[in-house]
């Protein structure tokens, strides 16, 4: 209760600051719903803190992870990319070594249509985190998804993520990688820089196991806010997973800072 209650004291200090540091108009409505929106053409920076306060079968377990995103857009010809790298350091697991977990990249070629966007590419695994931290194999796969923009402050869509092992681990004992992770997309803008939806919820089903094997639902309240001329979101998230009948994180809190940097 002492680290949620900090985490919710910090969230509430970072965007408690006046209207004079904030965006105005339309501007930053769009803003505040690209950085809810992973095809879009936004480069941003994000440290996140990861709490799973709770264990399925797993009496007193905690997760704390410190998660280092960066999203970056680029274009080879005609064709715009979203390249996106995520760098999961372990601080406190029941059952991991502390220390760098396994990296995951992904390469998404996005089209821009009248209601949206859709990309595809592909999604990488790379086991930087070995067999104390990670899968200990290579995995990779497609990735594909849309977003929609029905409204000017409505987001939704879906993106899947596929990852499939080439090698490695399962030499050793460990089990190959062969999944499916979709995260729906629901965002709300609320004005002023407020939003709220979806958390970045993974759904995961195991193609080893054929069942899914986590079935989160979580949600999120988020703010933009301007200091100078750099716009920061800062995000609070919690979640909680219907499997219960694995070794699995049941609740889960997130406290993001994403610093962003348009290009468009």
């Amino acid at each position: 209760m002492k680290r949620l209650f900090g985490v919710a004291m910090l969230f509430v200090a970072l965007v408690g600051h006046t209207a004079s540091a904030q965006e105005s108009g339309a501007g930053k409505q769009d803003l505040a719903q690209a950085a809810n929106d992973p095809t879009a053409s936004v480069m941003s920076l994000q440290v996140a803190d990861w709490y799973s306060f709770r264990y399925h079968n797993l009496s007193g377990g905690e997760d704390n992870t410190i998660a280092l995103r960066a999203a970056i857009p680029f274009q080879t010809g005609s064709l715009n990319h979203i390249f996106r790298v995520t760098a999961p350091i372990i601080t406190e697991n029941p059952v991991l070594d502390s220390g760098l977990s396994d990296l995951t990249v992904f390469d998404l070629v996005v089209f821009n249509e009248p209601w949206g966007r859709w990309g595809v590419g592909a999604v990488a695994l790379l086991p930087t985190g070995g067999n104390t931290r990670g899968a200990d194999q290579w995995a990779l796969g497609p990735a594909v998804g849309f977003v929609a923009r029905p409204a000017s402050n409505l987001l939704m869509g879906i993106f899947n993520q596929n990852l499939f092992s080439l090698g490695g681990g399962q030499d050793m004992g460990q089990p190959a990688v062969n999944i499916s992770n979709i995260q729906p997309i629901l965002n709300i803008g609320l004005g002023q820089g407020w939003s709220t939806g979806l958390s970045e919820m993974q759904i995961i089903y195991d193609w080893n196991e054929t069942r899914f094997t986590r079935v989160p639902l979580g949600l999120q309240v988020a703010k933009l806010q301007r200091f100078g001329s750099q716009p920061v979101q800062f995000s609070l998230q919690y979640e909680h997973n219907f499997v219960g009948d694995l070794v699995s994180s049941s609740d889960t809190i997130r406290a993001t800072v994403k610093f962003l940097i348009p290009t468009l």
